[in-house]
């Protein structure tokens, strides 16, 4: 299938929503009746992670998003609910250029690969997907410039200057999660360019002692370039106002987002690289080797 091509469904069947009773037969009449009794049907948006199609489908995609979503899914369809579960295979970024780098394909080629591959998976596992799409179609490309677009009039974008990290083999752009090195704060000698797990401090690249790229153990070349930001900080009251309200949320979860609000900043939005959306916005729209950020992009995905 070519990138930008049709999403694929996962028609559900009878059998598809089937659970076994005691002894392995099938569900008592008794046992459906109580999982339908939900008064009025809620509306329920499953979301699976998006896993990257720069390799092969393994264990922990199975253990950590395949099952345990499924089984919330097919839990309230059982209730009589109105459930949604979409996902798909998120095509852009430095990891499927790493891939296509190493294999010695294209982007889309590795794209469309690893996305067929990890359709087939899924069909045969049974995971009943109403909706498994991927970044690289056309319709997400709209969603994404629409919602950039829309961000940018309204003022919540902003271009400042950055220090941006290459790899001197490639010339590509190493995401701060492709570069590790000694934290400033706890001298953890593996901390990575966004976070160091050993104390859980937010980083830079550019803070780390002897930054080294994760790919080839290269020291990354860090350039001075134009960027466009996530206003997030302007967002930050509202934010703390609709966490605060969700009720039903862990004590730990809560205030564990609460707390990222204290030192909220302005986040990129757009990275020098020549395979992902393009920026929708006149100064960048033209530039053949600037593109959305993938967690931008990924994470519209969603909706």
């Amino acid at each position: 299938m070519e990138s930008g091509g049709s999403s694929l469904r996962f028609p559900h069947s009878s059998s598809s929503l089937s659970c076994s009773g005691i002894a392995g037969g099938p569900p008592s009449q008794a046992l459906v009746s109580l999982l339908s009794m939900a008064a009025t049907p809620r509306k329920i948006l499953v979301a699976p992670a998006w896993p990257y199609a720069a390799g092969h489908r393994h264990l922990g995609h199975v253990a950590g998003f395949g099952v345990p979503s499924d089984v919330f899914a097919r839990y309230h369809r059982l209730r009589g609910n109105d459930v949604l579960m979409v996902s798909g295979t998120d095509e852009h970024g430095t990891p499927v250029m790493v891939a296509a780098d190493r294999e010695g394909k294209s982007y889309s080629e590795i794209a469309d690969h690893y996305n067929e591959s990890f359709r087939d998976d899924f069909r045969r596992l049974g995971l009943s997907y109403d909706l498994f799409s991927r970044t690289t179609t056309l319709n997400h490309e709209r969603v994404v410039q629409d919602l950039f677009r829309t961000l940018f009039e309204h003022g919540a974008i902003v271009e400042r200057e950055m220090l941006v990290s290459f790899s001197p083999a490639t010339g590509h752009t190493l995401p701060d999660r492709y570069i590790e090195g000694t934290c400033p704060i706890c001298g953890y000698p593996e901390a990575r360019g966004d976070q160091c797990d050993n104390c859980g401090n937010q980083l830079d690249p550019t803070d780390l002692i002897e930054p080294r790229s994760r790919i080839d153990g290269s020291v990354p070349e860090f350039r001075e370039t134009k960027h466009l930001f996530l206003d997030l900080p302007q967002f930050a009251d509202r934010l703390r106002a609709w966490i605060s309200a969700q009720n039903d949320w862990r004590p730990n979860v809560k205030n564990f987002s609460l707390g990222l609000l204290e030192e909220i900043r302005a986040r990129p939005i757009t990275r020098d690289l020549d395979w992902g959306v393009r920026i929708p916005v006149p100064g960048y729209s033209e530039d053949e080797h600037k593109r959305i950020y993938v967690w931008f992009d990924a994470v519209i995905g969603y909706t």
